[in-house]
């Protein structure tokens, strides 16, 4: 009997809860694992419905090359039988057809076999493409506030370990319960076509094999659970470590992070081993069962035919098929193992695609092509989902043109003011308002033009300077390009790298410095010319000679549009025209930056405390 040789599922993290978009290692009760399974159940249905026909073809291929295989044992029995006793009287012909017929089935066989491959791949692959596709999608379609709860290992590990644990099934899962089962139907109605009382003595082994099946699929869950769970643990620690190793450098995380590193491989290899034991114990169990059956078929079937109750050549038919029953059934447990791992990667990929955006477009948008850049808010309050307030009820009025800062602590609520008028949130109550238009209201790509926000980050993605300043407004010209770095003064160090505007910045823009990656992401703005510019702590983590240089540029890209400006460092402050001090989430200064400094306030003071700063 062949043995199949053990390879463990993908890991991939446990499953999810209903709505949470895949919390890892949560129980769940009855009745959200019926939902899950619904909605796991709902998704593979949409992968496969526009591709019912192929899959029915699929189907057939592996109903005819399972059917082609079993015929190999019945027309040698049929050629020992009677073609050879015919042979012996002179007749030819049967051992002929019996050749023939053999030949015939072992071309058909591997034929089909080869086809029902190719297109299960073809199938599996088109499906994986098709949810590939959705995952990102959707992903980059969901709200700011999912992502500032969801993890950045999650969502990697949904579009890799997850989507690989399905494409393991789909590529060699199915196909092989497919065609492993077709196999022993086949096998069982010809053996008992054959002979029925072997048939009975093949049902009695099917109970044997049954409870060993049903404890090894038990147990195998849980260790594949725990394997899944550990290898979920090892996924993030990973992640993290490389995604913070600034902080680790920095505070000599090393020793302490390769400790923790040293525990999740342990715990890792300990859950696989585990799995491994297991299969050390059932693949043997299944080859003792196949085993005792043939020779329990041989003995009963020996003394048969010596009383010429059976036939010699249906005797080593039945010896074939009996030895053969068993051969797909560890190829199924295996494929239990890999119905586990992507079971779980499909609730959690359903999960994730089931999420709602918080921030939808309208279903009636409203045009505004020509922004002014009026903001205004009209009985404003906001909290984080269902957290607490943060900005009490606020009415703000920003005319056109008017460049605003927003100072005060952490915490003041001056971010989230600013992705309010991003629209990255929607307002609790009230309504933010751009020339009249509520931001609900307003048509996304229209929004998108006339609002910018420019981050402390400058995150420079992949690709060349010219590329990264074309964010901006994809499609500009190379001269226009250059014409928004000159004026932001980002022209001169950019013609000095290495390649001028075609320098790949590499990750994270690790060709030039901090500085020049704002310049850099001015000049995208500046490109993009929206009529609301907002710029969140964008000097905050430069050093006074890239300030000064930023604040060159900063002093261009306001021009005439509206700003708010979002900074601790208060001589990004001072080129505003208005101040406005939060605390809790409310204004409680409000006025031009030489009549605040003039007063006793809050502005005045930590006017004065930078000032002493400086000293």
């Amino acid at each position: 009997m062949s043995r199949v040789r053990f390879r463990p599922a993908r890991a991939s993290a446990a499953a999810a809860p209903v709505g949470t978009a895949g919390e890892d290692a949560v129980e769940l009760t009855r009745g959200q694992n019926r939902a899950v399974r619904r909605r796991s159940l709902a998704l593979l249905g949409s992968l496969l419905r526009p591709r019912r026909a192929r899959f029915l073809f699929t189907i057939t291929l592996v109903v005819l090359s399972q059917a082609a295989r079993v015929a190999g044992p019945a027309v040698i029995a049929f050629g020992i039988d009677h073609a050879l006793p015919a042979l012996q009287s002179g007749a030819r012909l049967p051992l002929l057809g019996a050749g023939a017929a053999y030949l015939t089935a072992a071309v058909l066989a591997g034929v089909l076999t080869a086809g029902y491959v190719a297109a299960t791949a073809a199938l599996s692959q088109a499906m994986l493409l098709d949810l590939r596709l959705r995952v990102f999608r959707h992903t980059q379609r969901l709200s700011l506030e999912f992502h500032e709860k969801y993890t950045s290992g999650r969502i990697i590990s949904r579009q890799t370990s997850d989507l690989e644990a399905l494409r393991e099934l789909l590529d060699s899962g199915i196909s092989s319960l497919a065609s492993g089962a077709m196999y022993m139907l086949f096998t069982a109605v010809s053996i008992f076509l054959l002979d029925w009382q072997t048939g009975l003595l093949l049902l009695a082994a099917f109970v044997p094999m049954y409870l060993l099946t049903r404890w090894y699929q038990k147990r195998s869950a849980i260790a594949y659970r725990g394997q899944r769970v550990a290898s979920a643990a090892l996924i993030v620690h990973f992640i993290e470590t490389m995604t913070g190793i600034r902080a680790v450098k920095a505070f000599r995380r090393e020793h302490a992070n390769a400790e923790r590193n040293d525990e999740l491989t342990e715990d890792y290899r300990l859950a696989t081993m585990r799995s491994i034991n297991l299969n050390g114990v059932f693949q043997p169990g299944l080859v003792l069962i196949g085993n005792v059956m043939v020779a329990v078929v041989l003995l009963a079937g020996g003394f048969r035919v010596l009383d010429g109750g059976l036939e010699v050549g249906a005797l080593l038919a039945l010896l074939l098929y009996s030895k053969r029953f068993f051969q797909p059934v560890d190829q199924m447990a295996m494929f239990y193992n890999s119905f586990q791992s992507a079971s779980a990667a499909l609730e959690k990929v359903s999960g994730l695609l089931e999420e709602v955006p918080t921030v939808r477009p309208p279903k009636h948008p409203v045009q505004l092509p020509h922004a002014a850049g009026e903001v205004r808010f009209d009985g404003v309050e906001f909290r984080y989902g269902d957290g607490p307030v943060v900005l009490p009820r606020m009415d703000l009025h920003v005319p056109a043109g008017q460049t605003v800062a927003l100072v005060g602590a952490t915490g003041a609520g001056k971010s989230t003011l600013a992705k309010l008028i991003a629209r990255f949130y929607d307002p609790s109550e009230g309504a933010v308002q751009l020339d009249g238009v509520d931001l609900r209201s307003l048509a996304q790509q229209d929004l998108r033009r006339a609002v910018v926000m420019v981050t402390q980050e400058a995150f420079l993605f992949s690709g060349s300077v010219a590329d990264n300043i074309a964010l901006g407004r994809p499609g500009a010209s190379r001269e226009e390009i250059v014409r928004a770095a000159q004026a932001v003064g980002a022209h001169g160090f950019i013609e000095a790298l290495p390649e001028g505007y075609d320098t790949d910045v590499n990750k994270r823009g690790g060709r030039v410095s901090a500085g020049q990656r704002q310049l850099i992401s001015f000049a995208r703005a500046f490109l993009a010319d929206p009529a609301v510019l907002i710029l969140d702590e964008a000097t905050s983590s430069l050093d006074i000679p890239s300030e000064r240089q930023v604040q060159q540029g900063l002093q261009t890209l306001l021009g005439n549009r509206t700003a708010l400006i979002i900074a601790h460092r208060l001589s990004t402050v001072e080129i505003a025209d208005r101040v406005l001090v939060l605390d809790g989430g409310r204004v409680v200064e409000d006025g031009a930056p030489a009549d605040l400094i003039r007063g006793e306030g809050r502005y005045a003071a930590l006017q004065a405390a930078w000032q002493d700063s400086l000293v």
